[in-house]
This record gives structure tokens, C-alpha cells and sequence, in this order.
């Protein structure tokens, strides 16, 4: 299953709810990828600890060779399988991020390489489950992500202004699916930062649960312990098993495997 985690907004939680999910697939026993797609690269930190360096072998590295045409007009892009790094974490895989992602979206753009992405994932043999990192905003790099999923998850920060982008958000991805990718899926909206004491967040859900959108029952609390994981390198299963925000990932993850 492919899946891509976007927003258009900032601050989110994207990467964080990436990894999670990515980090319990894999302990489930699932060969799971990450492909971190967004510029800054939390993804690629969270799971292996360190910036690359240009060196590495990246997302980068792949749309680069995306671009790279031999004289008798053949393709030679190498696949996303050699840009595949092994995390600290038994079953799970990262495609790192590079700051060269900027430089090379509008060549991608001029050049019609949008669907790059999905015909390499689609080639790619080995992974029960991946989970896609994007950038807040809908550009070259969450298209394409958009366009390879499968399934869309939509974090939600409980804020007025986030909800007002949700709206957009989601007409984009609808437009996405007409236009590029008729088997895509919202998958559903992930409270993200919920306080479940105060009145604007449950007032804000309540609202959108009922306008009929499709808010995910289990959601995940505000804690310390988020950025202290992010601090290690360690997702949330790894650094806090055994604490109640392990738990909402757990059910999280149980929720959007069951439906």
C-alpha cells in the first residue's frame, strides 16, 4: 500500500505522523519505505539520525536521473532501489531528502516528469508499505507523491485558519484524482495536537465530523515527548513504548489498517 501524508500548512505534523506510522508497520513485521520528498529533510533525520551529504545517494539522485537521457533516447534512471537506505530500525527504509530538490523541480516541471514517481514505485519490488513525506505545499514533488498513492492521509492541527486550508486542500487532491490518479483515496483527516479539555478543538472536530468529512476517529494528543523523540532519532515506539502516545499511534495505525 502506498500512501502519501499531506497539507498544504505548515507545522502539522506530517513528518512526525510519517515516521510513526512507518516505524509500527514496520514492527508489525511489514518491509516498510519512507520516501521523504519535503526539501527539509525531518523525515530523513528522524529515521537516520543526520543530514546527508551530497554525496549520498538521495530522492535527489533519482529525479536527477530522471532527467538524464542516454543519445539513443533511453531512460538511464537506476529505480529508486539505489537510492534506498537502511534506518537503525529492523524493516524499515528511508529515500533521504536533499536540498537539491529545489534546483531541479522547475526542469522537472518544464520537462513533463511528474509521473516519474509512480512508474519507479510501481517497478519497485520488496515493500509491503510506503509512506510518503511531502512539503507543505502542492508543488512538483506532492504532486507526484499524490499521483503515485494510493491513499491520502490529511493531518489537522485543530486551529481556525487549518481548517479553512482544509477545504482547499482536499479540492486540490480531488483534482489530483480526476485529472492524474483515479484509485487515489483520502484515507481520512488525522487530529493532530488534540486537546481534548478544550472547547475550540472538540468544537472544531464535532463540526467537521459533521459536514461529513472523513475524521478519523483515534487522534493524537500534544506532548513533550514528541520533540524529545525527534531529538534522538527514534520513533515514538522506540523511545516511549510503553507511553500513552504510543498507544494513539497503535490505534491510529490499527484504524486505518481496518477500514
Amino acid at each position: 500500500m502506498r500512501r502519501v501524508i499531506f497539507n498544504q500548512k505548515g507545522g502539522v505534523g506530517k513528518s512526525t505522523i510519517t515516521c510513526n506510522l512507518a516505524a509500527i508497520s514496520a514492527m508489525e513485521g511489514k518491509r516498510t519505505l519512507v520516501i521523504d520528498l519535503d526539501i527539509q529533510g525531518n523525515s530523513t533525520h528522524y529515521l537516520l539520525g543526520h543530514k546527508v551529504s551530497e554525496s549520498d545517494k538521495t530522492i535527489a539522485l533519482f529525479f536527477k536521473d530522471c532527467l538524464s537521457l542516454s543519445l539513443f533516447g533511453n531512460n538511464n534512471n537506476a529505480g529508486l532501489d539505489a537510492v534506498i537506505h537502511e534506518t537503525p530500525f529492523p524493516n524499515l527504509f528511508v529515500v533521504p531528502s536533499h536540498p537539491d530538490l529545489e534546483p531541479l523541480q522547475g526542469r522537472l516541471e518544464s520537462r513533463f516528469k511528474i509521473f516519474k514517481l509512480k512508474e519507479a514505485l510501481e517497478k519497485l519490488e520488496g515493500f509491503d508499505a510506503i509512506y510518503m513525506d511531502t512539503p507543505p505545499v502542492l508543488n512538483f514533488y506532492s504532486q507526484s507523491a499524490l499521483i503515485a498513492a494510493e491513499k491520502c492521509l490529511i493531518p489537522f492541527d485543530c486551529d481556525t485558519f487549518a481548517r479553512e486550508a482544509l477545504y482547499t486542500l482536499m479540492l486540490a487532491v480531488t483534482e489530483v484524482k480526476a485529472d492524474h490518479n483515479q484509485s487515489l483515496e483520502i484515507e481520512g483527516i488525522i487530529v493532530n495536537q488534540f486537546q481534548k479539555q478544550a472547547n475550540l478543538p472538540r468544537q472544531l472536530v464535532d463540526e467537521l465530523i459533521a459536514e461529513g468529512l472523513p475524521v478519523l476517529t483515534s487522534m493524537i494528543s500534544p506532548s513533550i515527548k514528541v520533540r524529545e523523540s525527534h531529538t534522538v532519532s527514534q520513533p515514538l515506539i522506540h523511545y516511549v513504548p510503553n507511553h500513552k502516545l504510543s498507544d494513539e499511534y497503535r490505534a491510529l495505525y490499527a484504524e486505518i489498517h481496518n477500514n
